[in-house]
């Protein structure tokens, strides 16, 4: 199993400055090599306490001047955010200077504020996406980019510096709707998806991708689903029990509060219906069994707990790759260090 750490900068409350927290995030980073894990995922956000990391491909080239081995991944790059030559250049680069451990992971975003902030119409989302993702891919394939859809005119453009190669084999694509599992199998993007709900109701969506991924490319393999999760793991089952419920719980409760996901914005919103039909739900459900529900799906407990539930997941789902996020919600950082670093010694070692 590929197994990677995810990072996603929350920098919960403001408990400590920005300052802080980005250092905190760089040794878990630098420890993630050490330690043996396979991959580094981060994260953009912009412009609140949710999550402080508006760059990765920045952070992810900084790291790769400080690592050797491990693989260096966008958890995701949010396209319609971005000009896709920018991108391009960016990943091109990202892969020159970490000698081809770049791995490229988009998605097209769900915050009415981020959208709002970046002055981008949130109904055009999905045409954007799927409008970048083909000049971005095409170009890291053949060296330069071009486009002529509706929203990026490219003049026929060299990325230099050249891509040493291309992304095809080591692409994801967030997907966590059913228009964005059509995309991701669509451009032939592994598919990766945020733990958060009982397993069994996922596989209607994932059996879906690998049926279209067969369809649009019927002559590569399809990647394991990468799931994400957040992580505790205690050699106190009880501890473990208290951590989770605080903290795991405390996560959720930011996701719901930032993508608005109790708002009626999203019946509105082109391209984001399956989020709309859940509003009325969530809120007949309320937040705390919500919170239960999400407690239970994620990878804590002992290193014998966490083995157990992950091999469950397997026995739902099939073989797929894991992302553990260790630092969420304000959860302290020596304890983040130290969960992370029993995964690391006992369950890590078992699931590669």
């Amino acid at each position: 199993m590929h197994v990677g750490i995810l990072q996603i900068f929350q920098n919960f409350e403001n408990q400590v400055t920005d300052a802080e927290l980005w250092d905190q995030e760089v040794s878990l980073a630098l420890d993630a090599e050490r330690l043996g894990f396979d991959s580094i995922w981060s994260v953009e956000h912009h412009f609140n306490d949710y999550s402080a990391c508006p760059d990765n491909m920045q952070y992810l080239s900084y790291l790769a001047a400080r690592t050797e081995r491990i693989g260096l991944a966008t958890g995701a790059v949010i396209l319609p955010w971005n000009q896709p030559i920018r991108v391009a250049e960016k990943m091109s680069m990202l892969d020159q200077l970490s000698g081809g451990r770049a791995i490229l992971g988009m998605g097209r975003g769900l915050a009415r504020r981020e959208y709002g902030g970046m002055g981008v119409d949130m109904d055009t989302s999905r045409d954007r996406f799927d409008e970048a993702a083909d000049m971005i891919l095409k170009a890291l394939d053949d060296g330069f980019i071009e486009g002529d859809g509706p929203h990026y005119k490219q003049e026929k453009t060299d990325i230099r510096p050249k891509p040493r190669a291309g992304f095809r084999d080591r692409l994801y694509a967030i997907a966590m709707s059913p228009d964005s599992v059509d995309a991701a199998a669509r451009i032939g993007a592994g598919m990766a998806i945020f733990s958060q709900a009982p397993w069994e109701s996922a596989i209607k969506e994932i059996s879906r991708y690998r049926s279209q991924f067969k369809q649009h490319h019927p002559d590569r393999p399809i990647q394991p689903i990468f799931t994400s999760d957040m992580v505790l793991v205690d050699e106190d089952e009880g501890r473990a029990r208290e951590m989770a419920e605080k903290y795991v719980a405390g996560y959720l409760y930011t996701v719901v509060n930032h993508y608005e996901l109790m708002s009626n914005h999203f019946k509105k919103a082109k391209g984001y219906e399956m989020y709309g039909n859940t509003v009325d739900l969530f809120r007949d459900i309320g937040l705390e069994p919500m919170a239960q529900e999400y407690i239970k799906v994620q990878a804590w407990g002992t290193p014998e707990q966490v083995l157990d539930k992950l091999a469950e997941r397997r026995d739902v789902i099939g073989d797929y790759s894991l992302n553990c996020c260790f630092r969420f919600s304000g959860i302290p950082f020596d304890y983040a260090q130290r969960s992370m670093r029993l995964f690391a010694d006992k369950v890590l070692p078992k699931l590669q």
